[in-house]
This record gives C-alpha cells, structure tokens and sequence, in this order.
C-alpha cells in the first residue's frame, strides 16, 4: 500500500544497531552459499554497529553454549565467500526440541544479551526458530523463578526478534523463487549431464540418472528443462497409468530419430499415481528388459550439496543477509518472525509461519494424491518450468499439429552469448507445436541479405541446450544497408514473423526494420526480440541471456587470482571486465567475488575516489587479510584506463603492496551456458514464440499478414516479477544511445551493498525493502504471466 511515507526515501544510515546483538546460526542440511549469507550478516551487523554472534553446530550449539557461542570481528568472515557448505557448522538437534533443551538455550542467549536471531536453514529450521520465539516469554519467567535470571534480565531481554533465510538445495520452500544453494546444485548436476552425455554418445548409452529432492522435484525438473531429458520423473507430477509403455516408445523413437542416447532424470523422491516410489534401479530395469538399451545408473548424492557456490547463489545470499539485518532493526514485539526472500528480482520479507504452512500444504496434497494442487501450491515459477518441459520433450506425431501454413524465421544478432542456442531450440520446437514452419537464419542481418535462410526441424536442435556461443551464427552488423535484400529474402521466403536473439545490435536492428515498415510492405510482420548479450546492457530487461554464464567465468577466474594473491601477501590485483559502457559484470562480479573497489562507467569517479580507494588498501594491509582485488569495466573512464590505475595503485603502494593486472577479455563471451542461462533462455524464448502466434492469429487478414502499429514490434524482458512485452518505440525514451545502456538500471541499487561489505562509508537507499508482504496463493491463470 502506497502511503505518503514511500515519498521520503528511507536510508538505512539512520538505522543504529548499537546496543543490539545478533546471533547468527546455519541449521538443517548445508548449502552452498550459506556462507555468503554469514559472512553478509555479520559485516553489516558490524556496520550497523551491533555485536554479533556465531552459534557454532546450528541449535546444538545454541543448546550446549561456552566457546559455541563466539563474538565475531570483520575478519573473522574473511574469505569465506568461495567456500561451499557452512563454516561455522550445522548438526541435527534432538535435545532442542525439547522444552528444557530450548530452556538452556535462552538462558545462553541472554547471558550475552543476544535477543536478535538470524536462522539460515530449511523450513525444519525455522519451525524451530518460530517456536522458539513464541515460547520465549515463558522460558524467561521459567530462568527468573530457577533464579538464573535477574528481574531486570526479564524485562531488557522481554522479546526475541527472528530473521530466516532459507538456504536449501531442494529449493522446496514456498514462497521464495530461489533457496541459496539451489543454482549451485544445478551447477554441478549440469556438470555431470554435460560430462556423461559425451561418453553415452560414444556407446549409444542410456543414462538414468538419480538428483536429490525427497519430496521436491526442483532440482529434476529443472536440470530436465537445461539438459533437454528424454524423460523426468518428480513426486509432484506422477506419470499417468501406463506410462511405462509411453516412456519407453518415447525412447525408441528417439533413437529411430539417430539421436545416439538418451537421459532421463529421477528425483530421489519420485512416485507413482499411487504414492508407490520409482526408483532409479526400477527405470533401469524396465528401459533393459522391455528395449534391450545397453543402460547405466548415476546416483549423484552429495556431489551436489558440495563444491564452491555459484555468482547467483553469492549475490543471492549477500543480499538476503543484508535484508536480513535490516529486518532484524526495524522489528517489533508486534511484528511476526519473517523469512526474507527473492519474488523475481525483487528482495520481499514473507511472515515465516505463513511459508512453513503452505510448505507443509504441498506435502499434504502430495499424500493425499491431490497432485494438481501441489504444484499449484508450489508457486508458478515451479508451474511455468514444468509446463515449459512438457512443450519442448514430446514431439507430437505430424498428423496431430495444427497447420498455420506461417512461416516464421529464427536468427541471432551481435555478440555470442552462452544461451543462444537453447533459446533457438526452444523457439523451434515450440514454433513447430504451434503449426509454423521454422526457417533458421545464418550469420545475422549480413547472412539474411545473402539468402543464408534454411526450414529447420525439430531433431535439428537436439542437444543444442548446453553448447555454447552461437550455433546459427551470429554478427553484429546492422539490417539499415541490407534493407533491399532482406526484403526481398523475407518475400522470397514468404516469411510471416521474425524473432531475434540478441543484444544491443538486435534491439537497434529492429528499431531500423520497423522505421522501414513505410518503404516496405515486407516488415509489417509481427517481430520479437529476446535479450541475448553478456554485457546485459538491453533496456527493458534486468536480465540477458548470457550474462549469468559470464559472471560465474569471472567469479571463477577471481577465486582463482584471489588464491593467488593470499599466498604472494600483500598483493592487490587489478582486473578489466567485459560489458561495453555497462558496469553489470564489473559491479555484480566485484560482489561476488568479494573485491575491494569496482570502477564502472554509471557511477563517475575522480582522483580523490582513486586516492581514497589506495588508502583503504594500505589499512587493509595491517590487517590479517593481505591482498586486494578491483575490478574495472573496460569502459568506465577513456583516461584511467586499466593501465594507468595499476601504475597508480604500483606507485601509491610501494613499500606496502605490490600491484598486478588481468584483462579477462573474450573468455567471458565462451562457454557452456550456466543452468540458470539455459533455463531463462528456454523460458523466455518459448513465451516469445507464444507472442508471436498469436500476433500472427490477429493480424492475419485476407490471406496475409499485415502489422504495422508499434505493438508489433517488442522485446521480451524480465522486470522486476515478470516477463513483459514492450514496444522498442517505447523503449527509446529509456535508453542512452550513445554509450548502448538503460538510463536507468536496477542492480545501481545494489552498489552500496558491495561497498559495506568491503568496509567502505556509504548512503544507502532501503525504502525498496521493508514492507511485510503475504504469501500470494496464484491463480493458474497468473502462471502465463511468468516468473522465471
């Protein structure tokens, strides 16, 4: 509800934390990236001026107290950021559970005046934390009366305030788009599909492979969608009766299609319609007896909980911890314990019990064989991920497509970005479901004026999900000279509808077509344009295809500089990104890798800054952290270039720090697609296609296409908690044409968050934060409006 506070924006500056302290404690199973969130929660406690506590061994520690209970400083979270699991352990907890296990408990809690908790775990976790807190009033008149407490103890210590974070793999708690821990157990589950599917190549193998989730299908479904499965089986959707029949016609035609192997993917937690378990050694059994396929069984078990946490699971994690903070000041006796968590893009605090309910809901509806419900219940990313997999892994037979007799052309523009090519697979085979002919273009705009144009079928694009860069092609150069030929090509072709994949080229490319649509009847097409740039610099979206992957290369590659700077001591090093005039990678690289300084373009810098920044590294040097890492956009200023900032940082910290420098370069537009650039590719691309059907269906007049208004012409992005078609026309206003960015960008916000976590003085906005939402039950209709 907007009220007339929203006006003043809040800053957190005015936020104390003094006289307050904060235990933090990870509980439940671990998950990469808990670490993040620990390390987050205990410099801006810090900042904020509070104490702050760890809790070793989750509630065990709580319970047990002495050294399990330890004042932290800013070094102690040092260099944990990279490190998977937790650092400051997590154990299962029998004696919490009972009344004089939590009786203990507090009393070691107010011994330190501890009455802010911070609970990072699953919904078991903070089920026990909410009771925890309900109790608490009773528990201190309990201590009081056993005299371990003094009356002034009971009324200064009166209220318990409880922040969650949910860091889970499962990625099975409702109400939160993402768990910490989920991407990077999709990281390592892609890892080992992409590694087997070359050895099931070579022997024409079926691999059945087994993915954690109990009672969650997550982590199947979507490594399903990301791999391109023949075949998925999750507890939430049971395959109907008979299905072992169709599952194993569905393998034999795919192999009668040459394609040489076949996945399928079981989640540990898999059954059938009657609640009877499928497991992986069930699947083998049935794919050997009843088709002979020389067969092999992956059970992946903890492979996936370990490992270094993915970009995405350490901004995830970094931001919730601060909001976690946040929530922790501004709570009162009235408010209810609260999970904070991520809608979208957007941080949101839930009330933790209303969560743990719907949780708890699911599981209901799963035993009670209400399985509609369940993934209902689920949320509609989960909802929208597997009805995006039932479009893409089943072809229907020909005689049951419908036939649109539109032809619609496919092509990628500018620079090759890890996702394309999920997103031309998902294009194609949507398109095909919905009765077009697809025509791939080659080589962009150039390759269409050249009459580069081919019909591509379904199988054409098997397997193309997890490679990498731009199979079609892709160049940067502009439609505006070619206009003629394409023209011609697209009468030629009688091409009905154009999508493009690209980044800033194919925003501007359509810009173009569409200002020709008075020369030529040609482009008075429905088009649609999906972002697809590493530099994520297109307006009208807070994500592009690609640049996940690249920030993972960057994280990985500063891990990586970072280990060696700590062995050298006292070594700062100075590393160039990619992304044009966009300090996106610069600034979300510099948070997830935990560096000192980031310099980009949007924020403009001067000497003083860099004066500034030298000196914060010479203090830094008298403590036990003895190394530095800047980041700077390629980009950022014409004349303190990369070069002349390590000369700078060489002379200003002789004596006291040596300096090195790193251009990244072009290993940032290479590689396989993360999970999260093949998920959002296959999602956002198959709306696209959607779109464009039914455009088709609108325009269509007399026996041809004819669209010319603006709305005819948009790009596909991700705002905020949706996915929304705009109009380029519209999308000029809010875009900076001469440096190619947005005018405004959302991540700006969070550059603050990477200068508190480097110790830096700074403002920060948070009237964004703040207010307690509901968990919204979503009608199936709203699951068409797409999260991701």
């Amino acid at each position: 509800p907007a009220s007339a506070m929203d006006h003043q924006p809040k800053f957190f500056e005015n936020l104390s934390g003094t006289g307050k302290a904060i235990g933090v404690l990870t509980s439940g199973g671990d998950a990469q990236g808990m670490n993040a969130a620990v390390r987050a929660v205990v410099r801006m406690g810090i900042y904020v001026k509070a104490k702050v506590y760890f809790v070793y061994e989750g509630y065990q520690g709580m319970v047990d107290g002495g050294d399990n209970i330890v004042e932290v400083s800013w070094e102690s979270v040092s260099s944990i950021l990279q490190v998977g699991g937790t650092v400051i352990g997590s154990a299962r907890c029998k004696s919490f559970r009972t009344r004089e296990g939590r009786l203990q408990a507090a009393n070691n809690l107010i011994q330190r005046g501890i009455t802010n908790l911070c609970v990072i775990g699953g919904d078991g976790s903070l089920t026990g934390a909410n009771l925890f807190r309900e109790e608490w009033s009773g528990l201190l008149e309990e201590l009081a009366k056993e005299k371990k407490i003094d009356q002034e103890a009971v009324k200064k210590y009166a209220y318990l305030n409880i922040v969650g974070m949910v860091g889970s793999i499962d990625n099975d708690f409702c109400g939160t788009d993402m768990t910490i821990g989920t991407d990077s157990a999709l990281h390592r589950i892609i890892e080992v599909v992409d590694a087997i599917m070359t050895t099931a190549q070579s022997h024409q193998r079926t691999f059945v492979l087994e993915v954690m989730g109990r009672h969650c299908g997550y982590l199947a479904l979507v490594s399903a969608l990301a791999c391109g499965a023949d075949w998925v089986f999750i507890p939430e959707y049971p395959p109907e009766e008979g299905w072992e029949d169709s599952m194993c016609v569905k393998l034999s035609e795919n192999r009668a299609r040459k394609k040489r192997l076949n996945i399928i993917i079981v989640a540990e937690g898999a059954i059938d319609s009657h609640n009877k378990p499928i497991t992986s050694e069930k699947v083998k059994d049935l794919v050997v007896q009843r088709l002979g396929f020389d067969t092999r069984v992956t059970i992946l078990g903890h492979v996936q909980r370990g490992g270094t946490p993915s970009a995405f699971d350490r901004i995830l994690a970094s931001r919730m911890g601060v909001e976690a903070v946040l929530a922790l000041l501004e709570a009162t006796p009235a408010t209810p314990a609260c999970v904070v968590s991520l809608s979208g893009n957007q941080a949101v605090r839930l009330p933790l019990m209303e969560c743990v309910q719907m949780t708890q809901e699911v599981q209901k509806a799963m035993d009670e064989g209400r399985f509609l419900e369940a993934v209902r219940l689920r949320g509609r990313s989960f909802e929208n991920n597997l009805n995006t997999y039932k479009l893409l892994s089943h072809k229907k037979p020909d005689a049951e497509l419908p036939k649109t007799n539109f032809n619609v052309a496919v092509l990628n523009v500018g620079a090759p970005a890890a996702g394309m090519n999920a997103a031309v697979r998902a294009a194609v085979r949507v398109g095909i479901t919905e009765g077009h002919k697809m025509f791939a273009v080659i080589d962009g705009f150039e390759g269409f004026a050249r009459g580069k144009i081919k019909e591509i079928s379904w199988g054409d694009v098997g397997g193309w999900t997890g490679q990498g860069g731009s199979i079609l092609g892709t160049k940067r150069i502009l439609p505006a000279k070619y206009l003629e030929k394409i023209a011609d090509q697209m009468r030629t072709n009688n091409i009905n509808a154009l999508m493009v994949i690209g980044g800033f080229e194919a925003y501007l490319g359509l810009l173009e077509l569409s200002a020709a649509r008075v020369k030529y009847d040609e482009f008075c097409v429905p088009m649609v344009m999906v972002p697809a740039t590493v530099s994520n610099n297109v307006p009208g979206s807070d994500f592009s295809i690609g640049a996940d992957t690249a920030l993972n290369t960057i994280t990985d590659t500063c891990d990586r500089i970072k280990q060696s700077a700590s062995g050298t001591k006292r070594r700062v090093f100075i590393i160039e990104t990619m992304g044009g005039y966009c300090g996106y990678l610069a600034n979300m690289g510099a948070l997830a890798a935990g560096a000192d300084a980031a310099y980009i373009f949007e924020e403009q810098f001067d000497i003083r800054e860099l004066q500034a920044n030298v000196e914060h590294l010479t203090e830094k040097m008298k403590t036990s952290i003895q190394r530095g890492l800047v980041l700077r956009n390629e980009n950022c200023n014409e004349n303190y270039t990369t070069d002349f900032i390590y000369q700078l940082y060489s002379e200003e910290g002789k004596g006291v720090f040596d300096c090195r420098k790193n251009v990244l370069g072009h290993m940032q537009q290479g590689g396989a697609p993360s999970p999260f650039d093949r998920n959002f590719g296959t999602k956002i691309s198959a709306k696209a296609m959607q779109w464009i059907s039914k455009k088709l269906k609108e325009t269509y007049r007399k026996g041809k296409v004819f669209a010319n208004t603006d709305d005819s012409v948009c790009l596909l992005g991700m705002r905020r908690r949706n996915l929304v078609f705009q109009p380029v026309a519209e999308l000029k206003n809010e875009t900076d044409f001469v440096h190619r960015i947005p005018k405004e960008q959302w991540w700006l916000k969070l550059r603050p968050l990477m200068k508190i976590l480097a110790k830096y003085k700074t403002s920060y906005d948070v009237s964004d934060s703040g207010q307690l939402e509901h968990v919204a039950m979503h009608s199936p209709k709203e699951a068409e409006t797409g999260a991701i």
